[in-house]
């Protein structure tokens, strides 16, 4: 029996990157996928998903906005009965230093970042808490709680906001029987991080991209798949005795004592 066989998971930020690679990953193990994302392509996603062999269905969503998160609990509810896992993948980063950035710019971070995972955890969490069993993950960062860099400062501060989050909800949610962790990724090959490098270097992106493989001790970005493999451990039985942690995948890049992230 594969280790996500037949459980219901609502993963945000489905379409793409990170989010695309836990999708794929949970529908491996046998979930039963709900994808969450903003835009049209979380639809195709899950077509693409659903022709391959998968159960899985796409629900535009904006986590920012508590009604279209109470669609997307509605959805799931109707088409598979309950929510055993909730992935709060969804997020942003716009690169700009304290002065520079705007404050449109900093509450973008806050309202997706934070707010998000705010209104669907707490749109979720009492359909586990009813049947006193579930689990949460939450997508942070070793960005913010760990390292950083210029021009984090929003990022950084959403991302480290995630951490404390996850630790006070992990308690709360502990006498229901649902473990609550995070995820704290390094650099990710992913749309956000190459949207990032090009805003750093328009003319030659890629070189940032391999400045920041060179900084890290395994020499490279991880793969999506990879986070999803992780996230996919904590939303199984196996992991039923992890609760509150901050687990770091970074290839090991916060180990140096001076950090050469993006060196």
């Amino acid at each position: 029996m594969r280790k996500l066989e037949g459980k219901v998971a609502v993963i945000t930020g489905a379409s793409k990157g990170i989010g695309e690679g836990i999708a794929k990953v949970y529908a491996k193990y046998g979930a039963k996928l709900v994808l969450a994302a903003r835009g049209a392509r979380v639809l195709e996603f899950a077509e693409e998903l659903r022709a391959a062999g998968y159960e899985a269905i796409g629900v535009r969503t904006d986590v920012t906005n508590k009604e279209s998160v109470l669609n997307l609990v509605k959805q799931a509810l109707d088409t598979y009965g309950t929510i055993d896992v909730l992935v709060n993948n969804a997020g942003v980063c716009v690169l700009g230093d304290l002065l520079s950035t705007s404050d449109e710019d900093r509450d973008y971070h806050i309202d997706i970042n934070i707010k998000g995972v705010w209104n669907v955890t707490r749109a979720i969490a009492p359909i586990m808490m009813a049947k006193r069993e579930g689990k949460i993950v939450v997508m942070s960062s070793v960005t913010g709680d760990m390292v950083a860099d210029p021009g984090e400062a929003a990022y950084a501060m959403s991302k480290a906001a995630l951490v404390g989050f996850t630790k006070a909800v992990a308690r709360e949610m502990a006498d229901y029987n649902i473990t609550v962790n995070a995820i704290c990724p390094g650099y990710v090959r992913t749309p956000m991080v190459e949207g990032m490098a090009k805003q750093s270097c328009p003319e030659n992106p890629e070189s940032v991209i391999d400045g920041i493989a060179a900084g890290v001790p395994l020499k490279r970005l991880a793969r999506p798949e990879e986070i999803g493999e992780l996230a996919a451990f904590l939303g199984c039985y196996e992991s039923s005795y992890i609760t509150g942690a901050q687990i770091v995948i970074d290839g090991g890049s916060t180990l140096p004592e001076t950090s050469t992230m993006g060196a």
